[in-house]
């Protein structure tokens, strides 16, 4: 029989050092298959840890400060992991991705402090287009360059080729938040960051920084000076706000995608035209699910450490028109569109002709944002036509206000945005003809139909409870929300248990990206 003297005499330390680097290697190197990502239970059992520190730490506000930025780049590398291969002077090197954050946070808060400082005109103007131009450009040429040498190969048959680059990801999120604080500067609406690092810590706080929402300076900057505390109702509502943001990404939205949606998107002439339509229901529900879950995420583990961000969605589908679904959805990017993009370049201070050019232009801009590839350009040009019909249309008719007009206005709002989103969805233009004519062959076959449904039984049952959800009455959401705030933190527990054993029960694989983190 072995006994501790046995086990001792077999003991060797390096081999002992040996295995447990290889033990906790994993959880400080970035492996694609295993992101460091809200739905996943090692970035549970990570926050806890973190947490617990920050908490800790509520006293000692620079110590709080730098060790919040190093955990938010240590997680910007577990969520993406890539590296850029550097040439300089005929020497290579790799930098990390998160080297980019850095950059843009530093040079943008010297940058801006200088024009804000600066008494000339002239001078703030030229600091801001500094600035407005270098994170643009940096923007374009991880986003846009393959998009633009594809193009030119295209159009002139030509084979120029260029280094494969890797989308950063988030970059899209933390260069608008960058430049929003610049243009807010320099329109004197708040006070520069009191410090770099208070800057730093903006720019890379972890909840918001790979898929949004896109906070402005002028609201999360006052909040750090905000001691840490934490009432009964706000930790309750924060806690609400992560169960339901698991619920709709891990449990609906990853379960749909991987059982019909993905499948059916991938090879649409493989599937009836009912499993088309299907799929384009499935789908609009999904990127609500994904991204909306998200930002509930990303709002409550923000209310969990002090700071208050407000709604990314509010219900988008129960939109009666096309300007009231962008009221509704991606708030967060709409107000920026509107704010920094659209009143830029005049708004509806013109004349209409140039509101409606706006109006269009910055869709069709927003569109482009999502994605570098025409079939984005395409989304977002359908978004801009419809909001340009709309306002032009809306002086001459007035709808009436009742329940009939309401419920027809919600279908036809559904159903445009639904269309939309094939172009969004689809891999290439041909799959969105194909996903298009496929659903215009539709014929009235219910036994076919009843088939399918049972076939995709556990699908469209989560398909048909998402629907539920999004379209209950607000009253009632309120209720339930204010029900599981008021309950004692063993019953909360029992319900996160209960959800994350349903996430289990659902999941068909790991814990999958979320959509967003491509933009």
């Amino acid at each position: 029989m072995k006994t501790l003297l046995d086990d001792l005499s077999n003991f060797y330390l390096p081999d002992f050092i040996g295995k447990l680097i290889d033990d906790i290697t994993p959880y400080f190197v970035f492996n694609p298959d295993h992101r460091l990502l809200f739905n996943s239970a090692f970035f549970l059992g990570f926050f806890l840890v973190v947490y617990t520190v920050y908490v800790l730490s509520k006293n000692h506000d620079t110590f709080r400060k730098i060790y919040l930025i190093v955990f938010s780049l240590y997680f910007y590398y577990l969520a993406g992991g890539d590296t850029m291969d550097i040439n300089l002077f005929g020497y290579y090197f790799s930098l990390n991705y998160f080297v980019l954050l850095v950059i843009c946070a530093v040079a943008t808060h010297l940058l801006a402090v200088r024009m804000y400082n600066s008494e000339r005109q002239s001078t703030q103007k030229a600091y801001l287009i500094l600035i407005i131009v270098g994170n643009l450009l940096m923007l374009a040429y991880f986003k846009y360059t393959n998009f633009l040498i594809d193009n030119i190969n295209a159009i002139f048959h030509g084979d120029l080729s260029f280094q494969n680059i890797i989308l950063p990801i988030g970059i899209s999120f933390f260069v608008f938040e960058a430049i929003s604080y610049a243009v807010d500067l320099y329109r004197r609406e708040m006070k520069p960051a009191d410090s770099l690092l208070d800057f730093c810590f903006y720019i890379a706080f972890f909840p918001k920084l790979v898929a949004g929402p896109i906070i402005r300076a002028k609201d999360f900057l006052p909040q750090m000076k905000n001691k840490l505390g934490l009432t009964k109702e706000e930790f309750g509502m924060a806690m609400f706000l992560i169960l339901i943001g698991l619920i709709k990404k891990a449990i609906i939205s990853d379960y749909i995608s991987v059982n019909f949606v993905d499948r059916v998107f991938d090879s649409p002439m493989s599937y009836t035209s009912f499993e088309n339509l299907m799929a384009v229901y499935g789908y609009t529900l999904q990127i609500y699910c994904d991204f909306s879950g998200y930002s509930d995420m990303a709002i409550g583990l923000s209310l969990l450490m002090g700071f208050k961000i407000p709604p990314n969605f509010l219900t988008p589908y129960k939109s009666q028109s096309i300007t009231e679904f962008w009221r509704r959805w991606h708030i967060s990017l709409s107000s920026w569109l509107r704010d920094y993009l659209y009143i830029s370049m005049g708004g509806n201070r013109k004349g209409k002709f140039r509101t409606y050019f706006n109006l269009f232009m910055t869709m069709l801009i927003g569109g482009l944002w999502h994605g570098a590839s025409w079939k984005f350009v395409i989304w977002g040009g359908l978004h801009g036509l419809l909001l340009v019909v709309e306002r032009f249309f809306k002086q001459f008719i007035k709808v009436p206000d009742n329940r009939l007009t309401r419920i027809i206005c919600i279908l036809l709002t559904f159903h445009f945005v639904a269309f939309c989103w094939i172009f969004f969805r689809a891999g290439s233009f041909e799959l969105a003809g194909n996903v298009i004519s496929n659903i215009g062959q539709l014929t009235f076959a219910p036994n076919e139909w009843w088939a399918i449904l049972e076939g995709y039984q556990n699908v469209f049952i989560l398909v048909v409870i998402g629907y539920v959800m999004h379209f209950l009455p607000e009253n009632f959401v309120n209720k339930l929300k204010a029900g599981f705030i008021s309950t004692p933190l063993f019953v909360k527990a029992l319900i996160a248990g209960l959800i994350f054993w349903m996430i289990f029960a659902t999941a068909s694989s790991g814990p999958q990206p979320f959509i967003y983190f491509q933009f």
